[in-house]
């Protein structure tokens, strides 16, 4: 019954959302109620189960989050990436144009959240692609894949944050383990997929890309920061949580105590704090330092967290949604069922996630359930990798983008694509996003 109950607010909530075009959040929340009521809980404990979902969730990620969406903003704002991205196709050469684009979409992709990253890269490959004389798509694809899998695997994205948080695993180690995973899993998708694409739907090749979306802002690029100091900040939340992963790996294994040293390490590697000091370095590096009044650095701040208002509270709503499934009973009826089951529970993660994704369209709202229906599974299991489960969730959440997800439209307006073409080329991508995520994380199960 409880897994009919689920089933039942899956498509109520693709019904408000899809059918009756009703906010995002607005939807999660009417289902969060039903559901409760649904699966019996009192009364009186539906509001309470509701409220700390959500603030529970965005209590953490809230933090994370909206500095990361600061430091994006910065470096976006400042021309950083925009200055990564025409050096490193400057120094690969056209023979490896596809290379540099993948390679400055992940860099940027780290910093950037995914609509951003898609609106930033899409007009200078749409410059590159003209000059070049070549398709927009055949740039564009290693671009969205990069920018697809730092969005599903890596911190402060919301997703990996989010479910990290869920999960209680170290996100440091999420982050490293996701750069691990998204490395081989950006060059089978954004450079290997494509040749095969080209041959399934070659009419996606004659595209020229949105005419819309080749209007940027203009830099003068003498004028914008240096490439090294740009990478710097972009790339200085990763060494700062890298550096605190590697303490906590290292330390069981090498048996010494916590000095001084360990602490200020781990003190300055864990996220929040990692996510303050880049920026700061970010402010400093990305405006003062180039003599930008701190006024106009503070109005890129505000304007990077008033966009992100909407998310947070979808954000929330997913929390909201997790609880309620968690309170009511359902993640404990899930864990009874595979009890003394064989199956991974990195699997188990991504087939949820998966099917979640494929219903909701909003990677973000399917990690967050995944992890209502997978945390009292994982309490029943005496030894689990937590930020495996985490990256594998992260996966799952990416598979086979269609129409009910917003990232769809955007890759399919700003390449110039038809749906049919968009389909063939960005829906089976991300599908390949998320299985080679899931068996490169399996992988590294066996390993770790």
């Amino acid at each position: 019954m409880p897994l009919i109950i689920i089933t039942i607010g899956v498509i109520l909530l693709l019904i408000l959302i899809m059918g009756f075009k009703l906010n995002t959040f607005v939807s999660l929340i009417i289902v969060s109620f039903i559901v409760a009521l649904a699966l019996g809980m009192p009364m009186a404990d539906v509001v309470g189960s509701i409220e700390n979902g959500l603030g529970g969730t965005l209590g953490h990620i809230a933090l994370i989050f909206g500095m990361g969406a600061m430091l994006g903003r910065l470096i976006a704002d400042a021309g950083g990436a925009n200055r990564i991205a025409t050096t490193l196709i400057d120094k690969f050469g056209e023979k490896r144009i596809q290379w540099a684009v993948l390679f400055a979409s992940f860099i940027v992709g780290i910093a950037l959240f995914l609509e951003v990253t898609i609106v930033l890269l899409v007009p200078i490959i749409f410059s590159i692609a003209k000059e070049l004389k070549v398709s927009i798509v055949h740039l564009g694809l290693p671009m969205v894949t990069a920018a697809l899998a730092t969005h599903a695997f890596l911190p402060p994205h919301p997703g990996p944050t989010a479910v990290a948080s869920e999960y209680g695993a170290n996100i440091g180690l999420v982050l490293i383990y996701g750069i691990i995973v998204a490395i081989p899993t950006v060059i089978l998708a954004g450079i290997l997929y494509p040749k095969l694409a080209k041959k399934i739907v070659p009419t996606a090749w004659t595209r020229e890309g949105s005419e819309s979306f080749g209007v940027q802002k203009t830099f003068i690029l003498q004028e914008t920061p240096g490439f090294g100091i740009s990478v710097f900040t972009a790339l200085f939340p990763v060494i700062l949580m890298a550096l605190g992963a590697a303490v906590d790996m290292i330390q069981p294994a090498m048996g010494f105590e916590d000095n001084m040293l360990v602490k200020i390490i781990r003190f300055i590697g864990n996220s929040t704090t990692a996510m303050l000091l880049s920026l700061l370095l970010a402010i400093y590096t990305m405006g003062l330092r180039r003599n930008v009044p701190i006024k106009i650095l503070m109005n890129s701040c505000s304007s990077a967290i008033n966009s992100l208002g909407m998310l947070l509270l979808i954000i929330g709503g997913g929390g909201a949604l997790k609880q309620v499934l968690i309170d009511g009973g359902v993640g404990d009826y899930v864990a009874k069922i595979f009890e003394g089951s064989a199956m991974s529970p990195v699997f188990f993660a991504w087939s949820v996630a998966a099917i979640l994704r494929i219903c909701l369209g909003s990677g973000t709202v399917a990690t967050l359930t995944t992890a209502g229906l997978v945390l009292p599974l994982l309490a029943t299991m005496p030894k689990v990798n937590l930020e495996l489960v985490a990256l594998a969730t992260g996966a799952g959440s990416a598979i086979a983008s269609h129409v009910n997800d917003a990232g769809f439209w955007m890759v399919k307006e700003s390449l110039g694509m038809t749906l049919k073409e968009a389909f063939g080329t960005y829906t089976v991508l991300s599908t390949i996003v998320a299985v080679s995520g899931l068996v490169f994380t399996l992988l590294l199960d066996q390993i770790i």
